[in-house]
């Protein structure tokens, strides 16, 4: 039998009360120490919801310090090319509200953000978000609401950056999911063309 959690009394009392630095942690400003994992951090995910309650969450990565800092309570996410579908973007259109999550490559912790969004497609400070002679086609500018360091645990249990745990060849491979699952017109071959050595160089373009 399947049992629900319906109600924020039921689930308090299923998980116990928070510890009280999980509360107390919460700050809406960025320390020096944010400032240094953000220009360490070459990834994130962004997570968006539309004005219907549908949700998105989407990862962005570049060099490390790809997230511009504009001041202590806003940052700037650069955009490249991509799929196009914009699902994150138009959820900022008509919901501003976003969750992200920023990692550094073997760190158990991570440092979240939650704030308001907007888009924006131009800004002085475009020149500084330049790599490799491409500038952004857009910026998220986030207005920090709530910044903290989330814990390892996730990671832990997961042992993500455990090299001996990762099976890459689990699954096949990038154009060979693409060809069974979503049945586009081009051929495995084509496909294979595509996501091969040839791909890396395009990520900018």
């Amino acid at each position: 039998m399947t049992v629900e959690i319906t109600s924020h009394e039921e689930l308090r009392e299923l998980l116990g009360a928070p510890m009280p630095r999980a509360v107390t942690k919460e700050r809406p400003v960025l320390h020096a120490r944010d400032r240094d994992w953000l220009a360490a951090s070459p990834f994130c995910l962004v997570a968006t919801a539309g004005a219907d309650g549908s949700c998105d969450v989407s990862p962005k990565g570049d060099p490390p310090g790809f997230a511009m800092v504009l001041d202590e309570r806003t940052i700037a996410i650069p955009e490249r090319p991509g799929n196009r579908r914009a699902d994150g973007y138009r959820n900022i259109l008509d919901n501003p509200h976003v969750g992200l999550i920023f990692l550094i490559p073997g760190r158990t912790d991570t440092l979240r953000i939650n704030g308001r969004a907007r888009l924006v497609r131009d800004a002085p400070w475009f020149d500084d978000m330049v790599v490799k002679g491409h500038r952004p086609i857009l910026a998220v500018v986030v207005e920090i609401e709530q910044i903290f360091y989330h814990c390892a645990k996730a990671f832990l249990r997961s042992q993500l950056w455990q090299p001996e745990s990762w099976q890459p060849d689990a699954l096949p491979s990038r154009a060979r999911l693409i060809k069974e699952v979503e049945n586009p017109a081009e051929s495995l071959a084509d496909l294979e063309r595509y996501y091969g050595p040839q791909y890396a160089t395009t990520i900018y373009t």
